[in-house]
């Protein structure tokens, strides 16, 4: 006797170059905390200082930051702290590159359970991008404890209006991050080398992004340069917001926006057309 079955979902072959489904992503939304929840726990699971390790590295980096370029090569830091001037960049700089870095393995790295069972692939990625939130959160936390202690003290900063587009700078940030991570994880099932240039790419990148010194500093004639740098606004704006400095102006957030939208859809082009043959090359 044959019974009938109502199947709840489909799985079927897709076609064309932009194919993320948002409700399946949706649907598979307990798969995503479950990611996170594994990633931010293991990471330190059996280390001794546990989360504090999200907070040495971008304090003992300002403290040297502030003496290698504040003290001894006396770079300008537009009137500002220098410890307080330096951790504002390296925050924000540390969550975009942490999501970068992560998300470009994003193929290999899983490529063996992404071979035995289905899911949408873009679940780890985006799950990395969350995880990295909650570090970005705790760093964030000691930023402002430091920033209340100087605030306090009379230090001259002063916190304005721009404030409030912090939360839309952190998710400029996710989505640049995002973007170009996935991106690199699709190139990198072919092209190995991408791997081993990363590293190289991101510490130029910083150098590129003022955050060892102020965008005051650079020369009138290479403004518009260092402007196509997406995270020139970012980390401009987040010292403007906290600290009342520095000179970003609209048509750099506006391209700097359009820049973050256009590697985010390149990414996710690319991703959907490698993540259906991957498994043959990987």
């Amino acid at each position: 006797m044959k019974e009938d079955t109502e199947w709840t979902m489909e799985i079927h072959s897709r076609s064309g170059w932009f194919n993320i489904d948002l409700a399946e992503l949706w649907r598979y939304r307990d798969l995503i905390i479950l990611f996170v929840r594994r990633e931010f726990v293991a990471v330190y699971k059996q280390t001794i200082l546990g989360p504090a390790w999200f907070l040495l590295p971008p304090l003992f980096t300002a403290i040297v930051f502030a003496i290698i370029f504040g003290s001894i090569a006396r770079i300008p830091t537009d009137g500002q702290p220098p410890v307080l001037f330096y951790l504002a960049g390296i925050i924000a700089w540390t969550y975009f590159s942490n999501c970068m870095t992560a998300t470009s393995n994003t193929f290999i790295a899983n490529s063996g359970i992404f071979g035995k069972v289905y899911f949408p692939r873009l679940v780890i990625p985006v799950s990395i991008v969350i995880v990295n939130i909650f570090s970005f959160l705790i760093q964030f936390g000691l930023f402002l404890i430091i920033y209340l202690y100087y605030l306090i003290s009379g230090a001259p900063i002063s916190p304005n209006i721009w404030l409030c587009l912090v939360p839309l700078l952190l998710i400029q940030m996710a989505a640049l991050g995002l973007g170009m991570g996935i991106l690199i994880s699709s190139l990198t099932t072919r092209y190995r080398d991408l791997t081993f240039a990363l590293g190289c790419g991101i510490q130029l990148w910083m150098y590129a992004t003022p955050i060892v010194y102020p965008l005051s500093q650079v020369p009138h004639q290479w403004i518009w340069l260092i402007s196509l740098n997406p995270m020139t606004a970012v980390v401009e704006s987040f010292r403007f917001a906290f600290l009342g400095s520095g000179m970003i102006q609209s048509w750099q957030i506006v391209l700097s926006l359009v820049i973050t939208a256009f590697i985010l859809f390149l990414g996710i082009v690319f991703f959907s057309k490698v993540e259906r043959s991957f498994m043959d090359t990987v």
